[in-house]
């Protein structure tokens, strides 16, 4: 009787279950829809249904985020150098945000605690007669991962943005060459090259527009260059950052100085797309090895196995 009814009792409990959810769904969308019609009237104007209904979920990965802020300002340095290093490294990434450094810090060791006491549980849940020494070398290797993971992926980030910027360096200063010959100041030719480049330049306009802004706020141009320098951190662009400032001292046309320098750009980044052309064909060889030439040898010589086969069976009949 009873095997015959738990089933039963189950199946009540998931219908329930599935009701209950139905409904709270069903009152959280209708929730979301008065909400939207309330700003509407309130602000006079349309509010988007999509962005009603995921307002409580941006809300919630907001509190979930300034937890990582909060946890990273109690284990992260307290130096004032590895600070400002640290905070650099986010700048140079993209990551720009007020209290970035402090999310970084906490996710770090948020990963940290959480692979290292998730590989304790699962080790005391499925494998209890695991030895000590192991257990040990797994927790601590698998906490390093969660400190240096990210440490790696920003590198990658670091790297990846400053190539980039190097690959969308040589058009900004050809636009800069032509807007500065046609009679414009270098900082009326700066804005004009961050409008024109926000689709084909996203990086390098970015950046352009924090120039503007500065200077705009009455910093001065040379601390306004090296500091878009600094936030980029790639050598070209600081290369091109002090020959600016030489210009600007000594009275050299800059553009003149841009013109030769877009030229050395241009022909750097050709030197770097040779190079990896250079490169492809060794990084072709391991799938080639692996994947091609296996297939190759089944497609032409299995037929001659199959064949030999065949005939050391037919000679072992007779």
């Amino acid at each position: 009787m009873n095997d015959q009814i738990l089933p039963l009792f189950a199946a009540g409990i998931g219908f329930v279950s599935v009701l209950l959810a139905g409904y709270g769904l069903m009152g959280y969308l209708s929730g979301a829809s008065d909400s939207a019609r309330l700003k509407e009237r309130v602000s006079g104007t349309a509010v988007k249904r999509s962005d009603a209904l995921t307002a409580p979920l941006g809300s919630a990965i907001k509190r979930f985020v300034d937890l990582f802020g909060r946890l990273g300002t109690k284990i992260g340095p307290t130096e004032a150098a590895e600070i400002d290093k640290g905070r650099l490294r986010l700048i140079q990434a993209g990551l720009r945000k007020a209290d970035s450094y402090k999310i970084f810090q906490g996710l770090k060791g948020f990963l940290a605690v959480g692979l290292g006491g998730g590989f304790l549980l699962f080790r005391f849940l499925f494998m209890p007669d695991m030895a000590l020494p192991a257990t040990g070398f797994g927790f601590v290797l698998l906490a390093a991962v969660g400190v240096y993971g990210p440490e790696y992926w920003l590198s990658k980030k670091i790297s990846r943005r400053k190539m980039d910027v190097g690959d969308e360096l040589p058009d900004a200063l050809d636009l800069l060459v032509v807007c500065v010959e046609s009679g414009m100041g270098l900082d009326q030719a700066v804005d004009r090259v961050c409008q024109e480049m926000k689709t084909s330049g996203p990086i390098i306009s970015s950046e352009f527009k924090l120039l503007t802004l500065e200077l705009r706020a009455g910093k001065s141009r040379i601390e306004a260059l090296r500091s878009m320098a600094e936030r980029v951190g790639l050598d070209d662009l600081n290369s091109l950052t002090s020959l600016l400032i030489q210009a600007d001292a000594f009275g050299i046309s800059v553009g003149r100085t841009l013109r030769v320098y877009s030229d050395a750009m241009r022909v750097k980044r050709s030197q770097r797309a040779e190079e990896k052309a250079a490169k492809m064909p060794v990084l072709l060889l391991l799938p080639l090895v692996t994947f091609i030439l296996p297939s190759l040898f089944v497609a032409i010589l299995g037929p001659a196995v199959i064949m030999s086969l065949d005939m050391f069976v037919e000679m072992n009949k007779q």
